[in-house]
């Protein structure tokens, strides 16, 4: 793919999202930002929310406003104005093309097969990025920071992991591998989507942190020898079958906790939202691989992620660090064996702290609502029961902890993990969680690092 090829499809990607962004009339430091201000990923997104967590605004060399996080990675540039990326659709020649490129055939040994080994990536399409649930924007952005504010927690209680290594600018598919690598290792990216961000940078970290070693996410050959002896090739083909297509589905899933209390099930809503979980994927990204695929007729073949075998041993001892939004398993010798990207509370609703042990473990679990106990959700003031399913408030895994009303489970959003806000519980992707709590046991330690 040519140069100029790639700057038109980042430029018509841009484009195509900004109806996603939203006016931001924070308040900071510097001014108030334009009426319809834009906020823009280093990849190249569009945010139609305000980053929350330890998020800093601060200036760069070139006097850009800029939210900083608190390892130092830009989460955003603040655009003065949706009128740039206006001209970048006005100066586009691209027409009724969706991203302005022609569908592009992936070559036969970027799948996996026994016996092939390949330590080159095709480039492919950008994903596109899946919908944001759009929330009221709170009215100030935090204050800024001097250069000095990563020392605002106190060092003892922070964790403290080699640093990963800036990803260059790669392409999606050698971050896909990067990813699947990561996944098969135990130390999961969260959704697999072809994009670098923090749960990336963090599952490295932790990676190194178990194994003693330096990963540079920048050398692809050494990423995809090492995926050669973890289980081939990151993307493989599936053949929908009979089963995948009959679902149960559901046509949609509520927000309103006493309509769905009203569903027999919480199930998927789609055989595509099913595929994407089966393989740790994000959906819009199974899309974006499979364009104009029909994922409902039984023997269709698709191209999916190749998650490899689930993480196996015995977990005797979880951190749940709630500065990091992660969640650290170590076994009975105190080595770190897996890692997983966590929502963890929040400031209404926050998660414990200091220890508390496993309860019990539940997959599969219903969900009871009490707004007595619980927080309140909509209007909704008297006991409400939920029925099972991976769209389930607790998604598909339930591990109870000592601490009533707490726990550690799964989630029917799975690309927001790391990102936003629980109701004081932890929060993983289904799939990490299960393979979490076919780890653990009763009376596991699970301890909360503020």
């Amino acid at each position: 793919m040519t140069l100029v090829s790639r700057t038109g499809i980042a430029l018509l990607a841009a484009a195509s999202m900004l109806a996603l962004a939203t006016t931001a009339k924070a308040q900071d430091s510097f001014g108030r930002l334009p009426a319809n201000a834009v906020l823009v990923t280093p990849e190249g997104e569009i945010l139609d929310y305000l980053p929350g967590g330890d998020v800093q605004m601060m200036r760069d060399r070139r006097g850009r406003t800029i939210l900083v996080d608190s390892w130092g990675n830009i989460v955003a540039t603040v655009m003065g104005s949706g009128r740039q990326l206006n001209e970048i659709r006005r100066r586009d020649t691209y027409a009724n093309q969706g991203f302005g490129f022609s569908e592009q055939e992936y070559p036969e040994q970027w799948f996996s097969e026994p016996g092939d080994v390949t330590a080159s990536i095709p480039d492919y399409r950008d994903v596109t990025p899946p919908s944001v649930e759009r929330q009221a924007l709170p009215n100030e952005y935090p204050a800024p920071l001097d250069e000095n504010d990563m020392e605002a927690l106190p060092q003892e209680e922070r964790q403290t992991l080699p640093p990963a290594a800036r990803i260059t600018k790669k392409s999606s598919a050698e971050i896909t591998a990067l990813q699947v690598f990561l996944d098969r290792e135990g130390f999961s990216p969260g959704v697999i989507d072809g994009k670098s961000g923090s749960n990336v940078t963090k599952a490295i970290e932790a990676w190194q942190q178990a194994t003693g070693e330096t990963l540079d996410p920048n050398n692809t050959d050494d990423i995809m020898e090492r995926l050669r002896f973890s289980g081939g090739l990151p993307i493989t083909t599936y053949t929908i079958t009979a089963a995948d297509a009959a679902g149960p589905y559901v046509a949609a899933i509520p927000e309103d906790y006493a309509h769905k209390a009203a569903l027999p099930h919480l199930s998927f809503t789609s055989t595509a939202e099913m595929l994407g979980e089966k393989f740790h994927m994000d959906e819009a990204y199974l899309r974006e691989l499979n364009p104009g695929v029909d994922f409902t007729i039984p023997g269709t073949i698709i191209k999916v992620i190749n998650p490899g075998e689930m993480k196996k041993g015995k977990v005797t001892r979880i951190v749940a660090d709630k500065y990091r939004k992660q969640v650290f398993a170590y076994d009975e010798a105190g080595t770190l064996i897996a890692a997983y990207p966590a929502t963890i509370g929040s400031s209404d609703t926050p998660s414990p702290s200091g220890t508390v042990q496993v309860d019990r473990i539940a997959f599969d679990p219903g969900y009871t609502y009490n707004p007595k106990i619980n927080f309140k959700q909509g209007e909704n003031d008297k006991v409400l029961t939920l029925q099972p399913g991976p769209n389930g408030p607790v998604g598909t895994v339930w591990i109870a902890l000592s601490k009533p009303t707490y726990g550690i489970h799964g989630t029917p959003e799975p690309s927001k993990i790391g990102k936003t806000q629980s109701h004081g519980c932890v929060r993983l992707t289904n799939w990490d969680a299960t393979e979490l709590a076919k780890m653990v046991s009763v009376g596991t330690t699970v301890e909360f690092l503020d």
